[in-house]
């Protein structure tokens, strides 16, 4: 599939409001950033990688506006920057492993690798992580599996953000889902998204940018009302257990909210109850005194060990292709297969640069200042 510049007409990025940077320099000094903090240079790598990844992939919410959240994490001592990464169960294809509380990312990539090559042996490989943190975007150890011709799993728990279906209560995390399947030419397919309807780093970034919070959202917990508008008075309600986010499908059974719901718990089930990492409202925030002990789950499939590569793809090609042949609406702009969005604008980006918003670049500049480190990011020239 060729390059095109999707998603970035000026219009949506205006120069008075963003910067565009290039990836990496981005990456360098992110990197520099958790090096400056006590972490030995290739852990800081894999956290800057997984955090430039989302940006270049748009996945902003959980790009490099949210490294205070790692840096709060490693200053009150939660996030464990020397980490005994350990198999503490071992049966074969199936493998549990503790985090020591190391930075997510870190730990994520650890066992990712462990399933992979137990799915080189076995043909599946699967590690429950227990004792981790926050470990940013979960489409990015799914990938890792693709890059062996791999079909990668993974998700994970969170603090709790989000309301269960009928409930005022913020109870849930927003717990993704991803899989990764590789197909014979890029993009390949990628399905990343929250059980919630949205990722709370999406109210951040709204409420960074102005933007307004849109119908099913997020609920207020007083009252029980859908809660639109402004987006920073939202953040500021569910900072303060005010509100939360709705699950997807939104508030009631009617809506399939139940569904969303339903989907976190079997994330929990999988990252938490398995592992023995804590659940729901027992998960701690980053920048707690106290480890978040977050839970991972990850799968590899090997393919070519079910059947032949060749074959598959063949098969993948054809779903795909029926996909879109479909009728398409007359209002839609294309039949998108998940992950082509998401690559298409990784193509993009690294080319003409990241769109950062004013106010994450200047607070990456403050971190610079903060840590008595040069600030390198290079700014692009829009269109460069």
């Amino acid at each position: 599939m060729s390059s095109q510049r999707l998603y970035e007409k000026e219009e949506l990025y205006p120069p008075e409001e963003y910067v565009r940077v290039e990836h990496k320099s981005l990456k360098e000094f992110v990197t520099n950033v958790f090096e400056k903090l006590g972490l030995r240079r290739e852990y800081a790598e894999v956290i800057a990688d997984n955090l430039v990844a989302a940006d270049l992939l748009g996945i902003s919410s959980h790009g490099v506006q949210r490294i205070r959240r790692y840096i709060g994490g490693i200053k009150v001592g939660s996030i464990n920057i020397n980490p005994n990464i350990r198999i503490i169960s071992d049966a074969g294809a199936a493998v549990l492993l503790d985090g020591d509380n190391g930075p997510g990312q870190v730990v994520g990539k650890k066992a990712m690798e462990i399933a992979i090559e137990r799915a080189k042996k076995y043909g599946v490989g699967v590690v429950f992580v227990k004792r981790s943190h926050h470990y940013g975007i979960a489409g990015y150890y799914a990938l890792m599996a693709v890059e062996h011709n791999m079909i990668g799993m993974s998700m994970t728990n969170s603090r709790p953000l989000v309301s269960y279906t009928n409930t005022l209560s913020k109870y849930l995390g927003t717990n993704p889902i991803a899989v990764a399947a590789p197909r014979k030419n890029p993009p390949p397919f990628l399905f990343d998204a929250a059980t919630s309807t949205v990722p709370v780093g999406k109210i951040e970034i709204y409420a960074k940018t102005g933007k307004k919070v849109p119908h099913s959202w997020a609920v207020s917990l007083e009252d029980g009302r859908e809660l639109t508008g402004d987006a920073a008075p939202i953040l500021d309600a569910i900072k303060k257990g005010k509100a939360a986010l709705l699950p997807l499908g939104g508030l009631f059974e009617e809506t399939g909210g139940h569904k969303g719901s339903g989907l976190a718990l079997i994330v929990e089930l999988l990252s938490a109850i398995v592992s023995g990492a804590a659940w729901t409202v027992h998960v701690r925030n980053t920048t707690d005194p106290q480890p978040a002990n977050i839970g991972h789950f990850f799968m590899a499939i090997n393919i070519e060990a079910l059947v032949p590569l060749e074959e598959y793809f063949e098969r993948m090609e054809k779903l795909i292709q029926e996909i879109k042949s479909l009728p398409k609406h007359p209002q839609a702009d294309n039949i998108w297969i998940p992950g082509e969005k998401a690559w298409l604008t990784k193509e993009t980006r690294e080319k003409i640069g990241i769109p950062l918003h004013q106010r994450v670049f200047n607070d990456l500049k403050s971190v610079a200042e903060e840590l008595g480190i040069p600030f390198t990011v290079k700014v692009l020239k829009w269109g460069a």
